[in-house]
């Protein structure tokens, strides 16, 4: 164990991610970039679950997001009107349907995570460079603190991602 306190006296885990997590929100606006297109967070979440596991069935769906199934099914159908998500007769069942991100789906997440990337290098060039070295230090030890956790008990490779390190 470092002699080095991992975080300030008096304060948990939990508070930290969501003093990080609210820092995140007040700068995304509470989701308002989200405005640019008719997609609410939860909707988000689904995009977000679909772009890891494309063809995935809604009852797979449900399971990763721990909700309802109509809720869910509620969700597709919103995202399949703005044409976000597609539904696609399954490869394993013919009484399933694969859900699938449409290209239009893609290219949103990849405009809001450009948005969102130039935000955070806004913020980031206002720090002074002892506070972004700070920073890149802590974020590499929680990256490795994460690829620890998720890599227990299972032989293959870290599904934490490496290559924003530089």
């Amino acid at each position: 164990m470092d002699s080095v306190s991992p975080l300030p006296r008096g304060a948990d885990p939990s508070s930290v991610a969501s003093s990080v997590v609210e820092l995140l929100e007040v700068l995304w606006g509470g989701g308002r970039d989200l405005s640019v297109a008719p997609v609410s967070v939860s909707q988000l979440r689904v995009l977000y679950v679909l772009e890891r596991n494309d063809g995935i069935n809604l009852r797979t769906l449900t399971e990763l997001l721990g909700s309802l199934p109509s809720s869910v099914s509620r969700l597709c159908d919103r995202l399949e009107a703005v044409g976000f998500v597609q539904r696609t007769a399954s490869a394993n069942s013919r009484r399933e349907l694969g859900l699938h991100l449409t290209t239009d789906g893609r290219a949103f997440l990849a405009d809001l995570r450009a948005r969102r990337e130039q935000d955070l290098v806004e913020v980031l060039e206002t720090m002074p460079p002892a506070g972004r070295r700070a920073l890149l230090t802590g974020l590499e030890a929680f990256r490795d603190a994460a690829d620890r956790r998720l890599n227990v008990g299972t032989d293959g490779p870290s599904a934490v991602s490496r290559s924003h390190t530089a």
